[in-house]
């Protein structure tokens, strides 16, 4: 019998950006749950070694996935919710003790949390990125019932691939062409993170009414978001969907709804850099 904690953790490369421990770990401790959260660097080589370490562990409840391993650990879960053909990218894996790895996407309700609090409604937009992000927010755009949007890629073709997938009649532009007039502008990709280039956008094609979503949350003033508040355009921050992503993940690894109402009191630990 294991005297540690019961722990999940987050993995990514790189990962020491995280703020995932900070929140779980609060809710935790706001809740006297005997448990722990951790982040741990997993580079794409070592994903296999990493899944076989951790199903021999009893104490391992699970973990998310960020940049860049949301596609490739596809390959090593059971998807009995069907995510791989519904969303095609996986952030939550759960984990029981002699069963399957269950793998799931608490990005899209994440996603969708703060515009439906807001009650948003629009009817366009523009989804920055290809990537593992991208096809949740565009699964949860789906949902939303946006019919008209344009993905806005490097590769043309992996833009495509993304609307096809989700069998959306979309359009792909390239990362220098003017954006449309869109409701909704989202940044699913790591642009304008700390280390990485910004992401540099014309943002006066943009009506008056539009909202500007940016999911980069380091750091959490980004050239994007500063460029939309100089034109007073609405605006939604990377804390928003992390926040909201990971009370459903807290539910799925320790069986607990995470205490939504100190939200402000968790953005204030998270905006101060706090332990």
């Amino acid at each position: 019998m294991s005297d540690a904690l019961p722990y999940a953790e987050v993995i990514g490369d790189p990962i020491a950006h995280s703020k995932s421990p900070l929140i779980h770990n609060f809710w935790l401790d706001a809740l006297n749950i005997e448990a722990e959260y951790r982040k741990t660097h997993v580079r794409a080589e070592e994903l296999g070694s990493y899944f076989l370490r951790r199903r021999a562990d009893p104490d391992w409840l699970g973990c998310n996935i960020t940049i860049p391993h949301k596609i490739a650990v596809m390959d090593y879960v059971d998807d009995p919710g069907g995510v791989r053909e519904r969303i095609g990218a996986v952030n939550t894996i759960a984990s029981e003790t002699g069963g399957p790895l269950i793998g799931t996407n608490t990005d899209a309700g994440g996603f969708l949390q703060p515009l439906l609090r807001d009650k948003w409604k629009g009817e366009s937009a523009v989804l920055v990125g290809a990537g593992g992000a991208a096809r949740a927010i565009l699964f949860a755009l789906t949902t939303l019932g946006v019919s008209d949007i344009t993905i806005m890629a490097r590769d043309a073709g992996k833009g495509q691939a993304l609307l096809d997938r989700a069998g959306v009649k979309g359009r792909v532009i390239g990362m220098a062409d003017a954006l449309p007039p869109v409701d909704l502008l989202v940044n699913s990709t790591s642009l304008g993170m700390v280390g990485q280039p910004v992401l540099e956008l014309d943002l006066s094609p943009l009506p008056a009414s539009a909202t500007v979503y940016d999911i980069v949350y380091a750091p959490l003033e980004t050239g994007l978001l500063k460029a939309a508040r100089a034109r007073d355009l609405k605006t939604l921050d990377g804390l928003e969907m992390l926040i909201g992503q990971a009370a459903l993940a807290f539910d799925i690894f320790f069986d607990a709804q995470a205490p939504r109402e100190l939200d402000a009191e968790l953005r204030a630990l998270l905006l101060s850099g706090g332990e």
